[in-house]
């Protein structure tokens, strides 16, 4: 479907007009992060941003450092950080050169579509988010070694070791991941074949040592073997053996299968900056670049952030964009993504044809396929500037916080729960009351749909922004309206990360906003137009890098968690 619509966008250049910027000066810092003249990387714990930070200093490039920090966090912040999940990266080089790697994990070989239903075709309550039926084939590995090979220079074994040393000697718990392992200590003893005794406690405490004896073992063979390290023997093995004590489908032939696979970024403009990001099975840098065209020709920067009229027009684009991701989006490997439609100007303008300034559309009247599927928030994200001018963005995740809750015997990691955000059963609600696509359903090999948003901004052709977020559904929303505090409201990395935030996504028919993200005045306007309110706790944790205009770096850390930039 392809509508154009020169007069629709002639009469909202000719209202409003649309302000260009193209200046570097045009940036204000009011609470900046860290600033470093050469090099910095952004992660969810300050231990991990340290060991990226330190191969930085060591000459190593930003995807060598992408290295250290992706296994470091497997140790630190098991949460999300690890090596039984998978992710996506974006990579710039210093010379414009862009790449983006797709290591999603991806479906069992005997997995198939009606998996989790029971007899009667219902889905069978937590069979798809917790224990070993719950996990897909891991990629984080393949991803690590595959971008090594392609880009790294310094030595993989030493990009490995910083993450051995923290796992056999220990680390002090922060009190948010303290909290996180006392909440899952009841599952972790349900779900487990092999007692995980190194996480069971009565009571941790922030400032506690904490030590993965079996996780540094099996880092170690994958610091001497590479990927032989974990997709065949010892890992390998003891995870069929998980997989046959706990009923799950992972084989040695899915292990040795699997492979990490390159793809063409999604690359777009807006306002004159070049916006680089990740194609699918991610949902996310399509429907981003959906976002900022159907806003474009809007002058938010005059009407600001977190207005009334500003509010508004974010939230009818949203809705608008999630209901043509639940429709299209999937693995392109099994399903045809109309891409180049989908990125289309006209045809995103032309979903705002029915805005109307006055009042909100309401959902029911947006075509589309199917509902958007809601997706699990504890992801992760990081992001990375080295010296010579490269730039990484990785977001990756185990789905659910602690995956699947299962750790594989012997070898000490969390298995991700990555099939739970596939279609259980396309048409029908899943456990949130939403139902996903046929575009998503369950396939042998077939990599789940995501919203992971790992991205990177240019301007007049130099590096500008390295910018990414968990958050799950969220995610794509989180770092639209960074990129927008950034390029229309002219925040510096720390302000635009820190801002309030608030989320639309289609179904359910309400603005999802943090708890005083919005002031009473504008909520009370916006619900005369007919928006519906749902208020929580924190969207997002978004890691982010702005290049300033004198060269410098200012890292964006989000103050929502235990988030930590450093640098030199």
């Amino acid at each position: 479907m392809k509508k154009y619509t020169t007069i629709f966008i002639a009469l909202i250049i000719i209202s409003f007009g649309c302000k260009r910027n193209s200046k570097y000066d045009d940036i204000v810092t009011r609470k900046s992060g860290l600033i470093t003249d050469s090099a910095m990387v952004v992660s969810a714990h300050p231990l991990a941003s340290e060991v990226g930070a330190k191969v930085l200093k060591d000459g190593g490039n930003a995807v060598d450092a992408a290295v250290a920090v992706q296994f470091a966090l497997a140790v630190v912040y098991p949460v999300a950080g690890n090596i039984g999940g998978g992710g996506f990266m974006v990579y710039r080089k210093h010379n414009g050169e862009v790449a983006t790697l797709d290591f999603r994990e991806q479906a069992p070989g005997r997995a198939s579509r009606d998996m989790y239903l029971d007899d009667e075709g219902n889905v069978i309550e937590n069979l798809s988010t917790r224990g070993h039926l719950a996990a897909g084939v891991p990629g984080s590995v393949d991803g690590m070694v595959k971008a090594h090979e392609m880009y790294g220079t310094l030595p993989w074994k030493d990009l490995v070791q910083p993450a051995i040393n923290l796992a056999k000697n220990g680390f002090k718990l922060t009190k948010h991941e303290a909290d996180g392992l006392n909440a899952n200590q009841e599952v972790f003893k349900e779900y487990n074949t092999v007692a995980p005794s190194y996480v069971i406690k009565d009571q941790w405490k922030e400032g506690d040592i904490i030590k993965y004896k079996d996780l540094a073992k099996t880092l170690k063979l994958i610091r001497d073997n590479g990927r032989d390290g974990f997709y065949s023997g010892l890992t390998a093995e003891n995870i069929v053996k998980e997989m046959e004590r706990g009923n799950g489908l992972i084989s040695l032939e899915d292990l040795q299968n699997y492979q990490a696979k390159w793809r063409e970024p999604i690359v777009g403009y807006y306002r004159d900056h070049k916006i680089i990001s990740m194609p699918p099975p991610s949902s996310g840098g399509i429907a981003l670049l959906q976002l900022l065209q159907n806003i474009e020709p809007f002058p938010v920067d005059q009407w600001g952030p977190h207005t009334t009229k500003t509010v508004h027009l974010m939230a009818e684009a949203e809705r608008r964009v999630y209901a043509d991701r639940a429709a299209h989006l999937g693995d392109p490997d099994y399903w045809t993504v109309p891409l180049e439609d989908l990125k289309d100007i006209n045809y995103n303008l032309s979903r705002m044809e029915n805005f109307n300034q006055d009042s909100a559309t309401n959902s029911d009247d947006i075509a589309a396929g199917i509902f958007a599927m809601v997706e699990s928030e504890q992801t992760t994200h990081f992001s990375i500037v080295d010296k010579y001018g490269n730039a990484v963005a990785i977001t990756t995740t185990l789905n659910g916080g602690y995956g699947s809750k299962v750790f594989v015997g012997g070898a000490g990691f969390l298995l991700n729960n990555e099939m739970d955000d596939f279609s259980s059963k396309p048409g029908s609600p899943n456990m949130y009351g939403l139902v996903g696509g046929e575009a998503n359903a369950i396939a042998p090999g077939k990599r789940m749909l995501s919203s992971m948003t790992p991205t990177i901004v240019e301007r007049d052709g130099n590096l500008l922004m390295v910018v990414g977020t968990p958050g799950g559904s969220t995610i794509i929303t989180s770092v639209f309206q960074t990129i927008v505090n950034v390029l229309d409201h002219k925040m510096g990395m720390q302000d635009a990360v820190s801002a309030k935030r608030f989320h639309h996504q289609w179904r359910p028919d309400s603005i999802i906003m943090e708890k005083n993200a919005l002031d009473s005045t504008v909520i009370n306007a916006l619900s005369e137009m007919g928006h519906h309110f749902t208020s929580r706790n924190g969207i997002g944790k978004v890691d982010a890098i702005l290049v300033l205009p004198d060269g410098k770096l200012e890292g964006g850390a989000d103050p929502r968690r235990d988030d930590a930039a450093s640098g030199f």
